[in-house]
């Protein structure tokens, strides 16, 4: 892959997209608004693909939430995904698409099991039932990719299992968000309206693995331009290291500068109790994260406070 080549990132404004568009800046970038091109219609999807002929493709385009979204609009989340996913992954075929590389998530993986967990864990048993229908679309899809790759004797579509991401033009809803951004989100509103305390759901006790989304998007580029003919995919993105949810509220409300008491409601769903990726796989080729926690909070936080009046 290099300057000159054709690369359509697919969901281009989104969290994972915005960063891949930031880090690609210098190449044939190819993108479309929603408004241009419905990825959930068939007909459009292949003649975009006609038309452009991209030789790389992210598919970073999708609907995705934490727990409250996944809880309100499963259906949403199940058929929305599957549908982009079967569409481009279909088109990318059929236009000779040298190499794609789709997202999946890992809430794919088992609700409990050993940690840290090995791509080779992926449908050992069921994920965790608060995003069952989010993980089943992405498995779906992984199962898509590797489907087209036995089926045509290639390996030119790939999925990533990225562990929970974090950074710039994140979801910063409080409701809708996943855990960094809507944490940040509710620690910066109550110290803005003068909160003497701030609610978070469950006890607080699950440990969980983060990964900026800069770092994201380096693992993604760096596998694009290797030699992955035989490398065994999916492939885990993480850091290998942990935080407790409760840990992390400190180290954001620190970040924050918010001085209130944190309040937890353990009637609350906590999700899976660990969430560790190995990923020695990805780290075979050369890739480490470099963006450490706190650093990482500091600058998210900086980006959502330049960008506040959005959200």
């Amino acid at each position: 892959m290099d300057v000159s080549d054709k690369i359509y990132v697919a969901g281009h404004n989104g969290f994972i997209g915005s960063a891949l568009v930031r880090k690609l800046s210098k190449s044939d970038l190819i993108t479309a608004e929603h408004n241009d091109l419905d990825l959930s219609d068939q007909l459009r999807v292949d003649e975009f693909f006609k038309k452009h002929k991209p030789k790389y493709v992210f598919l970073a385009a999708g609907k995705v939430g934490g727990i409250l979204l996944n809880k309100k609009y499963p259906a949403d989340l199940i058929t929305e995904n599957l549908a982009i996913q079967l569409n481009v992954l279909r088109a990318a075929h059929e236009a000779g698409v040298e190499k794609l590389i789709l997202f999946g998530s890992s809430c794919m993986y088992p609700a409990t099991g050993q940690m840290p967990m090995s791509e080779s864990m992926l449908m050992s048993a069921r994920p965790e039932i608060s995003s069952l229908s989010y993980a089943v679309a992405k498995l779906a899809g992984m199962q898509m990719c590797l489907a087209y790759n036995q089926q045509y004797g290639c390996n030119r579509f790939i999925t990533v299992i990225p562990n929970s991401g974090y950074g710039p033009h994140d979801n910063f809803n409080s409701e809708t968000g996943h855990v960094i951004a809507s944490l940040m989100s509710k620690f910066h509103a109550a110290k803005v309206n003068n909160l003497s305390s701030v609610d978070l759901w469950g006890s607080g006790s699950p440990l969980r693995e983060f990964v900026h989304v800069d770092d994201i998007a380096d693992a993604c580029i760096n596998l694009m331009e290797s030699e992955t003919a035989l490398l065994q995919t999916p492939v885990n993105i993480g850091t290998g290291q942990e935080v407790s949810i409760k840990a992390l509220a400190d180290l954001i409300a620190a970040t924050v500068d918010y001085r209130g008491i944190v309040k937890w409601d353990d009637s609350k769903p906590d999700g899976a109790p660990r969430k560790l990726l190995d990923s020695s796989r990805l780290e075979s080729f050369g890739w480490r994260a470099k963006i450490e926690l706190k650093k990482g909070l500091k600058d998210t936080y900086d980006w959502f406070v330049s960008h506040d009046s959005k959200y």
